[in-house]
């Protein structure tokens, strides 16, 4: 990242530039707003500005909000009172940094303004240390392994990488392996050429080559078959594929990061992983904390959320009230912050009046559970006599409109692959059912 600081560097101030240039990032340094104007209009990659309170703050922002220069600004200061940290941030400044200066404050700083830029919602310092992290090896080109449960962000982490590495001005490809036909997984991966299989009608190009030169993610790499590891394997190793029916290999030039929510160490002990595999794309290892680990990530995700789908329906923005994040935030979230996007649409859309509070939450949890035996018996009642294919099908489609659609949320409530859920309901549409589609950008 590239820094612009507003001030003079002799002491604190000073000490911190230098802390940044040791976590990587870039200074440019200005005695006054009027050359950092000058520098601003002529460097479009300066990513943050810092500037110390003795310059009037306010007037620091009008001046970047009337030339339309986005860039965040952070105020700092040395023993500067409580009131005056929190006048800069009214003025509209993103953060207050104390001086003299912590360097762990300031790395924290640094990853938080670089994933806001990003569109990465982060505040819990769990989730904060992981994209540290991710900030330091992105500009390698090891392969890295991205744990965590379904719903988590492994993804979005995995564009982070892509972004801020050597690669970004390469593709991005993933590919979600659960979501494939194992017998046309091969083929999405390597490609094929014409008549390579029944079907096969002209030359296709496989995630390899439309990734080379950027970065290839393998989504659920757990789920895939044995025999096509082995393959995969032999792509890492030598950096080269074969299409599908070609006859000559093809040279590629792309990082692999993979993404699962199962424990590859265990799946390889159990001999349902390759364990070569395994360690080729364990170099770097980031493990993602559910959310109810990272409980100060869930305001700023219900926030970010709340504005999103407001704009998406064309709805006025509507802050959440107290009573609503404590809900939020009392919640297990079991599919994670997938679960928690879904909870604020509907919110969004249920609320009325000028705020979103908590009766407009629904968490999809029954308000009163059975308790005593004849609560229970009238509750099984509803059971008894329908046969098990039928409590299981309305279980799944119930589940499924929960989720709004979303196919691999729903598998994870309900304890089951997205294969498997997948193949449940291509049986339930070829009964002539009515089955929701799959949202966009979600594993069908």
């Amino acid at each position: 990242m590239r820094i612009l600081i507003i001030g003079t560097l002799s002491g604190p101030l000073g000490e911190a530039a230098r802390i940044a240039r040791r976590l990587k990032a870039e200074i440019d340094q200005v005695d006054s707003l009027e050359f950092a104007l000058a520098t601003l209009r002529r460097n479009a990659t300066i990513g943050m500005v810092l500037c110390d309170v003795a310059h009037d703050i306010a007037g620091v922002v009008r001046a970047l909000a009337a030339e339309r220069i986005f860039v965040p600004l952070v105020a700092c200061g040395i023993e500067v009172a409580p009131e005056s940290a929190g006048n800069a941030i009214r003025a509209g400044a993103r953060e207050f940094l104390p001086l003299p200066p912590d360097a762990e404050v300031i790395a924290a700083l640094l990853t938080a303004i670089s994933l806001q830029q990003s569109n990465f919602v982060v505040r819990d310092p769990a989730m904060l240390s992981v994209m540290a992290l991710a900030e330091r090896v992105a500009k390698a080109d090891a392969s890295v392994l991205i744990t965590g449960e379904s719903g988590t962000g492994k993804e979005m982490v995995a564009r982070h990488i892509h972004t801020a590495s050597r690669r970004a001005n390469g593709p991005f490809v993933a590919l979600n392996c659960a979501a494939i036909p194992e017998n046309l997984l091969e083929s999405e991966l390597f490609g094929h050429e014409k008549g390579a299989f029944s079907g096969a009608l002209a030359r296709r190009i496989g995630k390899f080559e439309s990734a080379n030169g950027g970065t290839l993610l393998l989504d659920e790499i757990g789920e895939m078959d044995v025999h096509l590891q082995s393959k995969l394997l032999r792509a890492l190793q030598e950096r080269e594929i074969e299409r599908l029916g070609g006859g000559q290999p093809v040279k590629i030039d792309v990082r692999i990061l993979a993404a699962t929510n199962r424990d590859l160490a265990a799946e390889a002990a159990a001999g349902r992983f390759r364990e070569d595999l395994y360690f080729r794309l364990n170099v770097i290892r980031l493990h993602l904390p559910p959310l109810r680990d990272r409980k100060q990530d869930i305001a700023a995700l219900a926030d970010h959320f709340a504005h999103k789908f407001a704009d998406l329906n064309g709805l006025p923005y509507r802050r959440l009230t107290a009573d609503a994040y404590r809900l939020l935030e009392a919640h297990v979230w079991r599919g994670n912050v997938r679960e928690l996007e879904n909870c604020l649409h509907r919110a969004v859309l249920l609320a009325g009046g000028d705020v979103i509070d908590a009766e407009a939450i629904d968490l999809g949890v029954p308000q009163v559970a059975p308790t005593s035996p004849a609560e229970v018996a009238v509750a099984g009642g509803a059971l008894v006599g329908r046969r098990v294919e039928e409590v299981e099908r309305d279980l799944i489609l119930q589940t499924l409109s929960h989720t709004l659609g979303n196919r691999t949320h729903a598998a994870t409530m309900l304890g089951i692959s997205i294969r498997a859920l997948r193949n449940k309901l291509r049986d339930y549409a070829e009964q002539g059912m009515a089955v929701p589609p799959p949202i966009s950008g979600v594993a069908a």
